[in-house]
């Protein structure tokens, strides 16, 4: 029976594809996390979210086929085929019907068998937003986002596209570094879109698969949750809230609700033990319903509000399970701390850090209450991600001003303590870490990455920052190209002399 289970959980986040190499665990393991969890459970009633999985599962198609169109600029053949299986697995798009694409009103709809039709609608700034069951409107009025950036074409970088004509250092093998681009995109069915390399800031690399070039935004997944948690630590900076303080939910407040005593950075570290069923938890049960960390993006509610109902499923700070609750919750804080301040929630992240850095193409998607759903959903080019990465290679400082809290970098790329008390030294601050050594890089390495194979990889040990994304259907093979370009890339570059 144990046997099935593993089998069975295998095959689901070989689905999502959240299986690498940082994420596989021994059997060993997994007893000793479900024995550890069993113990600190608390006495808790689970209730499943609402509704069809088939209709959430299509709410999700409609979502992606709609970003993959309007925003990314692919064909509706090759996004069907290729992109977005999370919150729409790839045999679950044959039970529906085809996407109708209406390129007038920006819309894709897809039919049920039972008649009901799933619809998502391009927004603009707020990218593509799937509607509720049953209804035909949003409810929040999307909002342009300007963007206070010059040219691109005619600044240097990081501020603009124009590199640089000095001769690169002469430590640099690019003989290497051309290998390793060229390995990040073979064979061809890792379908890699975009490789990105910049050594102390510098592009030394860069790539691109046809159609696709240095503006086109691409699906980064969960990538976005440490883009979710960049926002906290510049309201962090800016005195509106510390890591340390319980985190002020306000469904949280009432009197003797446990989870009051939850941290901003219990949250954080995945460890605010949140009752929220994922299908990467190591005793995910299928038959208990619909998954609560896929719902979050395709039920069509307010995500902030049904995250903040859930109830506890653990005391804080004690068990570590990846779940879309946690940077949720975090986004939920980011919006209570900006709209606090009198400032809009919306435009805030492009003024208070894209404009600072260089971003310009990063579309920030929602729910229909316009709440931020950058757990995942958001788009953005390799260069982007480049530039977001090169401020924490930087300490969180860029152009001489720090936009993140001293600290802050550290704290996100250290191992978060219930991780490693279920022995998966892996996670951090809503990133990625390389604790245990599974990516051929070395351990002072963490990472922002995403399902399909997106990863923005900071080696502080090498000055590097690593960019891939690409298209889901590729992510197996797509991983395996990585790991050969990580290779030749620390093979090219000397780890530098403190």
């Amino acid at each position: 029976m144990k046997k099935i289970i593993m089998i069975s959980l295998l095959a689901t986040l070989f689905l999502n594809g959240l299986i690498c190499a940082a994420q596989v665990m021994t059997p060993e393991t997994r007893v000793k996390m479900l024995e550890r969890a069993s113990e600190l459970e608390l006495k808790t009633v689970y209730k499943a979210p609402p509704g069809d999985a088939l209709s959430h599962h299509t709410a999700g198609y409609a979502k992606i086929m709609c970003s993959a169109v309007f925003i990314t600029g692919l064909s509706p053949e090759f996004a069907a085929e290729n992109v977005g299986y999370f919150t729409a697995p790839y045999a679950e798009r044959a039970k529906v019907g085809k996407p109708m694409i209406d390129y007038d009103n920006k819309s894709v709809s897809i039919k049920l068998p039972n008649g009901i039709t799933r619809t998502a609608i391009y927004t603009g700034d707020q990218g593509c937003v799937c509607l509720p069951e049953g209804s035909d409107a949003l409810n929040f009025k999307p909002v342009n986002v300007p963007r206070d950036l010059p040219d691109a074409a005619a600044t240097l970088w990081p501020m603009g596209d124009v590199l640089p004509k000095e001769a690169l250092p002469s430590n640099i093998d690019m003989n290497k570094v051309k290998q390793a681009v060229d390995a990040a995109f073979a064979p061809d069915e890792a379908l890699t879109a975009a490789f990105v390399v910049t050594y102390k800031g510098r592009i030394i690399g860069e790539r691109y698969a046809e159609g696709i070039d240095k503006n086109t935004p691409l699906e980064s997944w969960s990538m976005g949750k440490s883009l979710s948690a960049t926002i906290m630590g510049i309201l962090i900076h800016q005195g509106v809230y510390t890591l340390e303080q319980p985190a002020p939910i306000p469904q949280w407040q009432g009197k003797d609700d446990g989870r009051s005593k939850i941290r901003i950075m219990d949250i954080m570290h995945m460890s605010s033990g949140i009752y929220c069923r994922a299908p990467q938890d190591p005793d995910f049960d299928s038959s208990l319903g619909y998954p609560d960390h896929l719902y979050l993006y395709t039920g069509g509610v307010n995500s902030f509000e049904y995250a903040a109902n859930l109830p506890q499923q653990w005391l804080p700070n004690c068990v570590g399970r990846y779940r879309n609750s946690d940077p949720v919750l975090i986004n939920y804080l980011n919006r209570l701390g900006i709209e606090g301040q009198g400032e809009n929630y919306h435009t805030f992240p492009q003024r208070m850090l894209f404009d600072k850095i260089g971003i310009r193409t990063m579309v920030m998607e929602t729910d229909p209450y316009g709440n931020f759903l950058t757990q995942g959903y958001e788009f953005a080019s390799a260069r982007d991600w480049s530039r977001l990465g090169n401020l924490y290679l930087q300490d969180g400082i860029w152009n001489g001003e720090r936009i993140l809290p001293e600290g802050f970098t550290k704290f996100v790329s250290t191992l978060a303590e219930p991780w490693l008390a279920d022995g998966r030294p892996i996670y951090g601050g809503l990133f990625w870490i390389n604790g245990d050594g599974g990516f051929p890089i070395p351990t002072d390495a963490y990472m922002m990455l995403g399902a399909g194979g997106q990863s923005v990889t900071i080696i502080p040990s090498h000055d590097l920052v690593i960019v891939r994304l690409g298209h889901y259907k590729g992510m197996q093979a797509g991983s395996k190209s990585l790991d050969k370009a990580y290779t030749l890339l620390l093979e090219a570059i000397p780890e530098k002399r403190d």
